[in-house]
């Protein structure tokens, strides 16, 4: 049986008030988009009793389409945390144009984090704890090396889970949005080493983006967590 997702629910625990940084018009379209598109996200529960049960402390990101959806929302808050903190305290040097450039990937990653809670209703998983204890924010390699780490990793995340999407309206907007993670994946680099925004560490002999898996994904994005994420119920390949 397919089910519709339910009534929105409350603000999510990480940074809420650093929605009010973004440009009310930027905020107000991506959120009008969520509510738009929120009757075409839908999960198949015909086999909920045989779901497995999350481990103790950990935030279970659910089975079908709503999982995926929020291993990607998960995604979004953690990169919308790391930005807001690199713009909150601006690393040493910083010239004018990177932070405006860093600012412009702030606001959407926190673009993307509230679209997805919105569209995701009472599924969403609840605020995240981040531990960026490992990051200098006062050190430009440090904030950059971490942006590129993120920005790659988000790319090869929704590329990862596109075919394990149902719904052919969750895949275009995973695909809107993954475009978009593209672009700042190659600011990034071209900020660390001017031409490396399609390198071959992430493009292929093919001309193809790297892809992975949710359960890479998530090892990866582990050590910049307190919160536990476990994908034990997401559709697998």
């Amino acid at each position: 049986m397919d089910t519709k997702l339910e009534k929105p629910a409350m603000p999510i625990a990480i940074q809420a008030e650093d929605a009010a940084k973004v440009n009310r018009r930027k905020f107000l379209s991506y959120a009008g988009m969520a509510a738009a598109t929120a009757a075409a996200l839908y999960a198949c529960k015909k086999d909920d009793n045989n779901m497995s049960t999350a481990p103790a402390g950990s935030i279970d990101l659910g089975k079908g389409d709503v999982g995926i959806l929020n291993y990607a929302y998960a995604l979004e808050q953690l990169e919308a945390a790391f930005y807001t903190a690199v713009i909150a305290s601006p690393y040493a040097g910083i010239t004018t144009a990177e932070l405006a450039l860093l600012t412009d990937i702030r606001d959407h990653e926190i673009a993307h984090r509230e679209f997805f809670k919105t569209a995701l209703k009472t599924n969403a998983i609840p605020g995240l704890e981040v531990n960026f204890s490992a990051i200098n924010f006062s050190n430009r390699a440090s904030v950059l090396a971490t942006a590129k780490t993120f920005e790659d990793l988000g790319v090869a995340a929704y590329n990862g889970a596109g075919k394990l999407i149902v719904d052919g309206g969750n895949l275009l907007l995973a695909g809107k949005i993954v475009s978009v993670e593209a672009r700042h994946a190659a600011l990034i680099r071209d900020l660390i080493s001017n031409g490396t925004f399609a390198d071959s560490t992430v493009i292929d002999a093919d001309g193809l983006d790297g892809a992975k898996s949710p359960d890479i994904v998530l090892a990866a994005a582990k050590p910049f967590l307190k919160s536990v994420l476990w994908g034990g119920n997401l559709p697998k390949q």
